[in-house]
């Protein structure tokens, strides 16, 4: 394994935060910074050295910072382009982020701790594009290995009527991989954020039991579940501390903070759409908070205009990320028929409700909230690794008096996990 260091490449045209940018980002002592003083210069360091992000000002002459950005991608498909302006314009934001030109905004003057986030997010954001480029390239080389099959059997009939069996194995070969390429991503998601990894698996479960009350087509379904494998994988970019801000404090975002959480849906569809497979899924996933009404967003899509599984990954989304019980839930779904919700939409997730029990949602609590009653969705674990509770564990006074008592002598740092 290579010991050498991820390297950013930085371009601005004033010396002083040329300088003022490497230093902070080489004091950190994980990356290797290249600087340019001029666009040209650093299409030169592009062309003869891998990055994994460049961060550019946008004031520059000859070239401005969203054009570089714009050629460096082109140089490099995988790295994570960074626009630094004094001028941030939110319309100029937006419009660049849905054209896929930059991957992520900061603003002048820049506070340290967040430069640093922006340069860890772009680096992870750099390694999940090369792996999964990697694993496009598996999929596309079983894809050719059946055209390959499928044109000898063309040939041939009667050697199509002696091959039958083995052309099935190597279609179920093929399904098998992108599904297990769906739950590779789903894993990802799950390790960076195990909350957003457990409520994907319910957001899959639920989507599954309307595509089958809907008959949905092949197709459909296959796009449906694709989504709501990946309707989160934008929040990769996102650092865990804002995801959970996010959910125990959203007032206190703040507004670079918003705009993270509020774009997310866009940065997951273009990810997902780098695989030619996938393009119907990423609109579902930019569409996942669309409302029946016009009032949602990224797009604000109006009624029949939102593309119908869509409709149904919302719901699904909503029902997981609300912080009411169960029934409460399903009874606000179905006040919002018609206004947040498509009507049809809503009635074919009441009928999925009424055939099967309704998946058990999560949340994440701090050590001080668990209490007698709660069932734990995860394992809670000493720092050394033994199990102090098991998974489905329903906390009484004795077992929460037994990890107390442990936590004071060897506090336990793991994120804990239970069943709403």
């Amino acid at each position: 394994m290579s010991d050498t260091k991820p390297s950013i490449l930085v371009v601005d045209d004033e010396e002083i935060i040329l300088l003022a940018l490497a230093e902070t980002i080489e004091q950190t002592e994980e990356f290797s910074v290249v600087k340019a003083a001029t666009p040209h210069e650093a299409l030169e360091h592009l062309k003869t050295q891998p990055f994994v992000a460049i961060i550019s000002d946008q004031m520059m002459p000859d070239m401005t910072g969203l054009e570089l950005l714009a050629e460096a991608s082109n140089i490099q498909p995988h790295i994570s382009t960074v626009l630094i302006t004094g001028v941030l314009n939110l319309k100029t934001v937006i419009d660049a982020i849905n054209q896929g030109e930059i991957f992520r905004f900061i603003a002048k003057p820049w506070v340290r701790e967040e430069l640093l986030a922006t340069v860890k997010n772009a680096s992870q954001r750099h390694q999940l594009l090369s792996k999964n480029s990697e694993l496009l390239e598996e999929t596309q080389t079983l894809n050719n290995k059946l055209k390959t099959k499928t044109g000898e059997l063309e040939q041939n009939l009667s050697f199509i009527h002696e091959q039958k069996d083995e052309l099935h194995e190597a279609h179920e070969s093929l399904k098998n991989s992108f599904g297990q390429s769906l739950e590779l991503c789903q894993k990802i998601i799950g390790t960076y954020n195990p909350l957003l990894g457990k409520e994907t698996q319910v957001v899959v479960r639920l989507c599954k039991e309307m595509a089958e009350v809907a008959n949905l087509s092949a197709k459909d379904r296959q796009d449906l579940e694709a989504s709501a494998w990946l309707h989160k994988i934008g929040l990769l970019g996102v650092s865990r501390h804002i995801i959970s801000k996010a959910r125990r404090t959203p007032k206190k975002l703040t507004e670079n903070e918003r705009l993270l959480m509020r774009n997310h849906p866009i940065t997951g569809q273009t990810m997902v759409s780098f695989v030619d497979d996938l393009i119907e899924a990423s609109r579902l996933v930019r569409a996942q908070y669309e409302r029946w009404d016009g009032k949602g967003s990224p797009d604000g899509l109006l009624g029949e205009n939102i593309p119908w599984t869509a409709r149904l990954l919302a719901i699904a989304v909503y029902y997981v990320e609300s912080n009411r019980p169960s029934a409460e839930s399903v009874d606000e779904i179905c006040k919002l028929s018609g206004t947040a919700f498509c009507p049809e939409a809503v009635r074919i997730f009441t009928k999925a409700t009424e055939m099967v029990q309704l998946p058990k949602r999560v949340r994440e609590v701090l050590f001080g909230e668990l209490r007698s009653g709660m069932t734990l969705a995860q394992g809670i674990h000493s720092p050394s690794g033994l199990l102090l509770l098991p998974e489905d564990s329903m906390l009484n006074q004795r077992n929460l008096q037994k990890i107390s008592e442990h936590n004071e002598v060897d506090p336990i740092e793991e994120r804990l996990f239970v069943y709403t």
